[in-house]
């Protein structure tokens, strides 16, 4: 059995402009670490034998994984959308900052953003997302059901904020 997997779905290229800075930063400072790699590793294969140098082995796998994010990173930059354009009306748009009540009364703040820029610890949620995609084009006092899988939950949309 090999490990062949199907390719991931297509998210969707728009993202924040802090979104599309951060990701450019990102790429910006992995190259800054990659020169740093480079010379640890010609520095840990001038030790001599390779194969039982931990170091150089280290800075190898190292090395594949800082490329392979440059790679990532040099290909997705050009396809993303900027979403500069912030609303002020009272639907539910990306860029949106959307607090929804669940049937238990508890109240969750969620920001629509794009694929790249999600973060669990910001509540940032991708636009893709089952719940974003409920949530897309309604108002306030609004009932939306989410079905992830088998799993139904109602949640009521309280506000609905933007970021200037």
């Amino acid at each position: 059995m090999g490990r062949w997997r199907p390719p991931a779905p297509k998210s969707s290229p728009y993202i924040t402009p802090a979104g599309f800075e951060a990701l450019q930063a990102e790429l910006d400072g992995i190259w800054v670490r990659r020169r740093e790699v480079v010379k640890a590793l010609a520095a840990a294969a001038a030790e001599g034998d390779r194969s039982e140098n931990a170091e150089y082995i280290y800075r190898k796998k190292e090395l594949a994984g800082l490329d392979r994010r440059i790679r990532y990173l040099q290909k997705r930059l050009p396809e993303l959308t900027v979403v500069r354009e912030t609303h002020n009306g009272d639907k539910v748009f990306f860029g949106a900052t959307v607090d929804v009540c669940d049937d238990d009364g508890e109240t969750r703040s969620y920001r629509l953003v794009g694929a790249d820029e999600t973060d669990a610890k910001t509540a940032a949620i991708s636009i893709d997302s089952p719940l974003a995609k409920a949530l897309l084009g309604k108002q306030v006092d609004d009932e939306v059901t989410i079905t992830v899988g088998e799993s139904t939950t109602a949640v009521t949309i309280e506000s609905i904020r933007y970021e200037t």
